[in-house]
């Protein structure tokens, strides 16, 4: 029998068979790498990881009753981090919700950046995050440079309650501080980094994207205008008045945009410092200064 004709399971039904079914049914809503995910759900549901499914072959009714929900949202696309309400990102685990972007591996090329410019701990001491969303970039620099204090800034005051839950879990409370605001209107003073992982998909390019996204994160984290740069031209007019005298900006960007960063960070007074791509070859994280003298 084909999988994708295997009954639902019933009461009694055990861990396997559970697992071949949800399988199966992510399979055929084009989800990727679907026996993953079916365990993954499964972990979620049993309070367990992977491993700890090893050791388990009977579930409850309620276990299978709340796993077959799971499967059935993740089927329908909603992402795994709003089933599961946390995501992995450096060395932590945080919270998310359908107010935020979910935090994804490819960020995570903006805090390597910032580890290789700046790899003393000491040479930083204050940092910005504007767009903060769930707080993973402001918290991931945090978690690294001990010494250091932070703000970040989001539009949506539901955003900014999820980052400022996050720095709890985190232990970061007391080194940061979590605002609603538009980008950096309600900031005074400088930093030693700015952080931003701002809207820039170009605004035609939205209903292409994949279902998990384009569904269920919110549209105004992702809508960058016409071009995908709105945010980038009120964020590095911005700059200027925002980065430490040494200090670095660290913006991700979106295919194709680093070759318009260049003009934007020039008629700011700024200039490019580096171009990261992330693991897939993509240029990701654009670094940015204040312009030397020549």
């Amino acid at each position: 029998m084909k999988e994708d004709a295997l009954a639902v399971p019933g009461e009694g039904a055990d861990l396997r068979t559970c697992l071949g079914w949800g399988a199966a049914q992510l399979r055929d809503a084009g989800v990727d790498d679907p026996r993953r995910e079916a365990r993954l759900l499964m972990a979620h549901v049993l309070g367990t990881d992977l491993a700890g499914l090893l050791a388990r072959e009977r579930i409850g009714d309620s276990e299978r009753t709340a796993f077959l929900s799971a499967v059935r949202r993740r089927a329908a696309r909603e992402p795994m981090a709003h089933i599961t309400g946390r995501a992995g990102f450096w060395s932590l685990e945080l919270e998310t919700s359908p107010a935020t972007l979910i935090p994804r591996a490819d960020s995570e090329t903006l805090i390597e950046a910032l580890l290789d410019y700046r790899p003393a701990r000491e040479q930083v001491s204050s940092v910005l995050d504007l767009g903060t969303g769930t707080g993973c970039l402001l918290l991931a620099a945090l978690s690294e440079y001990r010494g250091a204090w932070g703000v970040g800034v989001d539009i949506a005051p539901d955003a900014a309650r999820l980052a400022a839950r996050n720095a709890r879990r985190a232990g970061l409370d007391g080194r940061c501080v979590m605002l609603a605001a538009d980008w950096a209107s309600a900031i005074r003073g400088t930093f030693d980094v700015v952080f931003s992982n701002p809207p820039y998909i170009p605004h035609g390019d939205l209903a292409g994207l994949m279902p998990d996204v384009r569904e269920y994160e919110p549209a105004r984290a992702l809508d960058g205008g016409r071009d995908g740069l709105d945010a980038y031209r009120v964020l590095t007019g911005a700059l200027p008045l925002l980065l430490a005298h040494d200090g670095v900006a660290i913006f991700e960007i979106g295919i194709g945009q680093e070759h318009s960063m260049p003009s934007l960070a020039r008629q700011s007074g700024l200039e490019i410092v580096d171009i990261r791509a992330d693991l897939g070859g993509v240029p990701r994280a654009v670094l940015m200064r204040h312009r030397r003298n020549a």
